[in-house]
């Protein structure tokens, strides 16, 4: 802003008088006014440039994910695929992440904000997650990654054409609870009674169960299902496979399981039983051995169609994908305080063996 003095504005007198001494305060005055208020006009721009740079550049694409906790094979690994993809975080995309810790009651908070804040794809990766994301949108495209058969539970209508904004992997493979079995007996051969933690709010909990069962059945094993679907409910639990006297424990795959892998694998530990657990997870907090679907491969399929529905795809016509890659983890460590010999040949079978 450019200001103009004006000469008749304070009158002349005589050079060394007082008038002469007050014109000199005035255009002082004046030019200090002048550069104030320049300063003040610099300040405004420099405070405005912020505000104005974030209106010219474009709105990132935006992911909500929505899981029980960050881990390495889950959060990492998409952050990881989707940069392959050419989607960095906080560069070329951004991602909301939100946790329920355990804590299935937080899912439906979580999936409601997410929302209504109006990103442009949820990824959701648990039964629980999966429900609440359906219950707080029919617009938004979710891309899940589910341990359960998505058709038989209602989620899609077709594998091949899933309908509705919901797509993506499922892990679901067949056999794997009879595998588990297998693990458990030929770690712990004396091992004839075998205790099953399992949710029965859970619908793969329920069908993994059946299958355990039916596998025990013909190994002449002796099962004892022990529910746990609250946490409340844990010291019962433990108890109950104290008096069962087992031998031997499966752990199936569950939020409140995985957010309390760490009491689980001490019981174990304390109780000398040996346990087959579903992620390795398990395995990273002392466990015996880990036995089930790998989510870093499913990830990869996550990633995918994430990249697709931001590049205009929409979920009902992309098919949900199956990930049948499997992984075992041995922690060589807990077997020798268990006192359990492992077999090359097993050791030879794994994926990854802890020292």
């Amino acid at each position: 802003m450019r200001f103009r003095l004006r000469a008749h504005a304070v009158p002349r007198r005589p050079a060394g008088g007082v008038g002469d001494a007050r014109a000199r305060v005035t255009w002082g005055s004046a030019r200090a006014f002048a550069c104030g208020a320049s300063a003040a006009a610099l300040l405004c721009a420099a405070l405005a440039a912020p505000r104005l740079a974030a209106q010219t550049q474009p709105r990132l694409p935006w992911i909500g994910y929505l899981a029980n906790e960050p881990g390495p094979d889950t959060s990492a690994t998409l952050r990881a695929r989707l940069a392959e993809r050419g989607w960095v975080e906080g560069q070329t995309v951004k991602i909301s992440h939100r946790y329920a810790q355990g804590k299935v009651e937080l899912f439906p908070g979580h999936a409601d904000e997410l929302a209504r804040l109006g990103v442009d794809v949820i990824v959701a990766t648990s039964a629980p997650a999966i429900e609440a994301a359906r219950r707080a949108t029919r617009t938004i495209p979710i891309v899940m990654a589910t341990t359960d058969d998505p058709v038989a539970t209602g989620l899609v209508a077709s594998l091949a054409r899933p309908g509705g904004n919901l797509t993506g992997v499922t892990l679901a493979a067949p056999g794997l609870a009879r595998h588990r079995l297998e693990l458990l007996n030929e770690l712990a051969p004396g091992a004839a009674r075998i205790a099953v933690i399992w949710n029965p709010t859970n619908p793969s909990n329920a069908a993994e169960l059946r299958e355990t069962e039916a596998a025990a059945r013909a190994r002449g094993l002796s099962l004892v299902a022990v529910p746990l679907s609250a946490d409340s409910e844990r010291r019962a639990a433990l108890d109950a496979i104290t008096s069962a006297r087992a031998g031997g424990l499966l752990v199936l795959a569950d939020v409140l399981t995985i957010a309390r892998r760490a009491e689980l694998v001490t019981f174990t530990a304390r109780r000398q039983i040996a346990a087959v657990y579903p992620l390795p997870e398990f395995v990273d907090a002392g466990g015996l051995a880990a036995y089930g679907p790998s989510w870093s491969d499913a990830f990869g399929h996550v990633a995918a169609a994430v990249d697709r529905i931001l590049r205009g795809g929409t979920p009902a016509s992309l098919a949900v994908e199956r990930s049948t890659r499997v992984e075992l983890h041995i922690s060589l460590r807990a077997a020798r305080a268990l006192k359990l010999p492992v077999s090359p040949a097993l050791l030879s079978r794994a994926q990854r063996v802890v020292q």
